[in-house]
């Protein structure tokens, strides 16, 4: 990985952070050692999980998100997302509309980055964020 990557891999998951972003958890070795647990805190270069051992930190490279590839948009997200984008009340560009959209896709855990396919993070599951 990357500086660049591991930049911008902690700078998404800190975003995500309020929304309990689900993660692959792997041991030192590479194995799976979590399927499914829930990222909860980040200090510097370490991570903990719901599922971590008391006082257990990970490090970042252990952990992969799942996220929703911005493809798996249903029609009623895409409403939502372009009020959010096209706020009637605003004729100009307005930062805050921007800080809306970036907190949305967050929220709803759409990979607008482009993890996935740099192998950052996995593809959530379907149903996973409901």
């Amino acid at each position: 990985m990357t500086q660049e990557e591991k930049e911008l891999l902690l700078k998404d998951l800190c975003a995500r952070l309020p929304y309990k972003v689900h993660c692959r958890v792997f041991k030192l070795n590479g194995d799976i050692k979590e399927n499914d647990d829930i990222l909860y805190g980040i200090v510097g270069d370490n991570v903990m999980t719901l599922k971590s051992d008391k006082d257990e930190c990970l490090m970042y490279y252990q952990i992969k998100p799942y996220l929703r590839p911005m493809s798996s948009m249903t029609d009623k997200e895409k409403i939502e997302y372009d009020q959010i984008r096209y706020d009637p009340w605003h004729s100009h560009y307005d930062e805050q509309i921007s800080f809306k959209m970036i907190d949305w896709l967050n929220k709803k855990m759409f990979d607008y980055r482009g993890l996935i396919p740099m192998g950052l993070a996995l593809s959530a599951k379907e149903g996973m964020y409901q």
